[in-house]
């Protein structure tokens, strides 16, 4: 199987201006999921799709592939963030199956990545991505009601101890894989009548650093999880762009 590493970056991002080439720990952002793509033995390519063409220059310099600038239309404000993945599959059709790196997640290493890989091609899932264990349980989250009192997010839940709570996951946006195929018919790396199913824990470094000023895209505290997709209820893809 021939895999495309998609690493989705557009030059106008606003909570933090031109944040994918600022530099963290001596290198451009970007530049931490660059090299741990391209230590994985099991990547084809590594490609960043920008319409931007100083993180393309950047890019390039740090090892990536950058055979076309998107269309600007796809690096908008309001471009769902499947497009841009959608686009760079018509622009290289020649791939099996295409993993999504956000630069945002510059501690996933390349031993996180080969965990992935080696789930979907174990379990033979047609997607898998990348969650995390939630710092709050929504067993115990609460809304306020129209006369400003608290009432439970889930009323039936009757557990007081932590250690009774089911286990929950997030998305935590470092990872996600398809089969090109798959995702050209759903297109995302959720659909419906699908659902994530917790099947493998890799390390990975225990916190985000901060020096980007966003939030932070890994799971604090434990590591992270890969979930495979299978048949069943799931929910639409985050934005990537």
């Amino acid at each position: 199987m021939s895999i495309l590493a998609l690493i989705p970056a557009r030059g106008g991002s606003k909570g933090i201006p031109r944040k994918n080439i600022r530099e963290m720990a001596g290198k451009p952002l970007i530049a931490w999921t660059i090299d741990a793509a391209r230590a994985c033995g099991g990547i084809d390519a590594v490609v960043v799709s920008t319409e931007d063409e100083e993180i393309a220059a950047v890019s390039s310099a740090a090892g990536a592939e950058v055979p076309f600038l998107r269309p600007a239309a796809l690096a908008a404000d309001e471009t769902p963030g499947i497009d841009p993945v959608l686009h760079a599959l018509e622009m290289l059709p020649q791939y099996d199956a295409v993993l999504l790196l956000q630069a945002t997640s510059p501690l996933r290493t390349t031993a996180d990545i080969e965990g992935l890989l080696a789930l979907a091609e174990m379990r033979g899932a047609p997607a898998v991505v990348s969650v995390c264990e939630p710092e709050d349980h929504p067993d115990w989250m609460y809304h306020l009601n129209g006369a400003g009192q608290l009432k439970p997010l889930f009323p039936a839940s009757d557990v007081t101890r932590r250690q009774d709570l089911p286990p929950v996951y997030s998305l935590n946006g470092a990872m996600y894989f398809a089969q090109t195929d798959w995702l050209r018919a759903h297109r995302g790396f959720w659909a419906r009548r699908r659902s994530a199913i917790p099947c493998l824990r890799i390390g990975l470094s225990t916190s985000m650093a901060r020096s980007t000023g966003g939030s932070p895209r890994c799971c604090s505290g434990t590591g992270i999880d890969v979930a495979a997709v299978y048949p069943g209820h799931g929910r639409p893809s985050p934005r990537h762009r």
